[in-house]
């Protein structure tokens, strides 16, 4: 298995200041990884800082603001070196029925869960490509296959963020497969954007480090749910060959 360590380079992880972020901040500088955690809050930031053992760079940065994405990624490079693994986690959800939400404030949310990736993958990638290798890891989310009431700028964004998932391995899968690029949702968490009786954070981190650290090109495009592969629906004739050829694809772990 191919994996990414230390030597690679750093982690970078949005929304790092509570939450899942900070989870997956702790988690991994556990391993060793300097990791950079932004955020819009450096109280936040610096409460997931003392528990990150020294190995962890706080960047206030707000994903929605490309100029701020810019300043961010260039002050982690200057300290930390090249960027081997992006997070993308900052979300939002502001629980709002559509006739309340403004257009502006239905593009807000847009702008945060759908155009923080679309900037901090860009410049990620920028050292990525340098190197022909990285990981890019989007927390994501059915939402959009089933939107809920008062989540439409929610779902609409991440739903969009799982296509630029699969934009990104357009352009760049055949060019650089050491670049492995794929889809995880953590499932229901005890966060603020969760449910109280919801899953520890700090478990769904385990899962979520292991997944950002394998760089297997065959990842690429994989979607996880937890700690389980999700995988992609048959078409009829996809399924008879399976049962003639009697070979059934089983979905990996962590």
């Amino acid at each position: 298995m191919t994996r990414l360590t230390p030597k690679d380079g750093c982690v970078v992880i949005t929304g790092a200041g509570s939450g899942l972020g900070r989870a997956l901040s702790v988690t991994l500088a556990a391993q060793g990884f300097a990791v950079a955690g932004t955020g819009r809050r450096p109280d936040a930031l610096q409460g997931t800082a003392q528990l990150c053992q020294g190995r962890f760079l706080q960047v206030q940065m707000d994903v929605a603001q490309p100029d701020s994405v810019r300043k961010g990624f260039a002050e982690i490079r200057a300290q930390l070196g090249p960027v081997a693994v992006l997070i993308n986690n900052a979300a939002v959800y502001p629980h709002r029925d559509f006739l309340d939400e403004t257009p502006k404030s239905f593009m807000h949310s847009v702008a945060v869960n759908l155009g923080g990736p679309i900037a901090c993958s860009h410049t990620a990638l920028q050292d990525m490509v340098q190197t022909g290798r990285g990981r890019i890891l989007n927390v994501a989310t059915f939402a959009d296959l089933n939107p809920l009431p008062t989540a439409g700028a929610y779902s609409v964004s991440k739903g969009a963020a799982r296509i630029l998932t699969r934009a990104l391995i357009a352009d760049l899968g055949d060019r650089f497969p050491g670049i492995v690029i794929g889809d995880w949702m953590p499932g229901m968490l005890q966060t603020d954007m969760g449910i109280p009786d919801g899953l520890p954070p700090e478990q769904a981190a385990i899962w979520g480090a292991e997944l950002a650290l394998r760089c297997d090109p065959s990842l690429t495009g994989a979607v996880f749910e937890m700690n389980r592969e999700i995988l992609p629906p048959r078409g009829l004739k996809g399924k008879v060959k399976d049962a003639l050829l009697m070979r059934r694809r089983k979905p990996r772990m962590l």
